[in-house]
């Protein structure tokens, strides 16, 4: 099958340090290659992947500081798809919205996945213009704010299966992995942490737009070597980070339409402890990790932690959430888009 797959193009594929959506796509990308398909992959010209890659800017947005307007680059990304869609068979996009009305006009059939929360307002009248377009979540739970668009499935994210080590026995501390930022709740994992007595390892990034809440939330709150900021990380410090930890706390405060993290600990065999929200029930099972109501039922995971089975949780992650599962899921959509073909005249735009 010939396919596009259409990143965002603020990080590479795939990213150097943080960058949940564009790491899906690389780990789509290349397991469908693996497959034997035929993929285009419109992205950052510093991507890195066995598909075609089709360079749409030379470097990631957040890398280059000639980026000023990141609209620009994409609304120029989804011309580009558009311009070059003929003797595609599906295109898959990962750029939200951005895109609805050059696809609603496209020959070719196409599906997007939407990588992020859904309760916002001001969606409810751009969903219903295009509700038409063929839509897929990466949780049930994301649905629940639009029930009522034409979603195809639901597709868990995966990981290649051998991208992380199994790690049977942990280390003597909690991680804390991700961004610095008020809904993931670095707070209350430093303060779940302390309670419980054991040191807690912070590895993230800081975003501008969190520099504030980090200076003056999290950064008083550091106190090595107790608490201890590591700072943004790659993949190959990822595995030794996760794969040592005693746990990983994800102690989140938003509708989390999926969270990588959680199935990268799973698959160094690490549980999670998980705040009940967003798709946490969904991909935490008592297999993989705990999942909490407070901070005390957090404490309560912790003590518990010494009888919990980690080849089991290791396990369950090659059971459900590989990259080749994730691909086969995807590949069974794109032939349903195929099957059900355009469910609208497009109309070629002139001018």
């Amino acid at each position: 099958m010939r396919i596009a797959q259409v990143a965002p193009l603020f990080e590479s594929v795939p990213p150097k340090y943080y960058g949940g959506t564009e790491r899906v796509v690389s780990y789509l990308t290349e397991a469908l290659v693996k497959l034997g398909h035929d993929v285009t992959l419109y992205a950052s010209g510093d991507s890195v992947t066995a598909a075609r890659l089709r360079p749409v800017c030379p470097h990631s947005l957040r890398m280059d500081e000639q980026s000023v307007d990141p609209v620009a680059d994409h609304v120029y990304l989804a011309e580009t798809v558009f311009r070059e869609s003929e003797g595609v068979d599906v295109i898959h996009s990962h750029i939200e919205y951005i895109a609805y009305p050059l696809l609603r006009r496209m020959h070719t059939p196409h599906l997007t996945t939407l990588h992020g929360r859904l309760d916002i307002p001001n969606l409810v009248n751009l969903y219903r213009e295009f509700s038409d377009i063929p839509l897929v979540s990466i949780c049930d739970f994301q649905r629940r704010p639009l029930p009522w668009v034409n979603w195809l499935g639901t597709v868990y994210h995966g990981l290649p299966k051998n991208l992380y080590t199994f790690f049977p026995r942990p280390g003597k501390y909690l991680a804390f992995l991700g961004r610095l930022s008020p809904e993931k709740r670095p707070d209350l994992a430093i303060e779940i942490a302390r309670t419980a007595g054991i040191p807690l390892k912070i590895a993230a990034k800081v975003d501008k737009s969190d520099r504030a809440y980090f200076k003056n939330v999290v950064e008083p709150l550091l106190d090595p070597p107790d608490i201890e900021f590591i700072g943004e990380i790659g993949d190959a410090e990822k595995n030794e980070f996760l794969g040592n930890a005693m746990a990983l706390l994800f102690p989140i405060d938003w509708p989390e339409p999926f969270g990588l993290v959680m199935i990268e600990a799973m698959a160094c065999g690490t549980p999670v402890i998980a705040r009940r929200c967003g798709s946490v029930p969904e991909v935490i099972q008592p297999e993989t990790g705990f999942v909490f109501e407070d901070s005390a039922g957090a404490v309560r995971a912790i003590q518990q932690l010494d009888k919990f089975d980690r080849k089991r949780c290791r396990a369950v992650f090659e059971e459900k959430f590989t990259d080749a599962r994730m691909a086969n899921d995807y590949l069974k959509l794109y032939e349903l888009v195929r099957a059900q073909g355009v469910a609208h005249e497009p109309e070629l735009l002139t001018g």
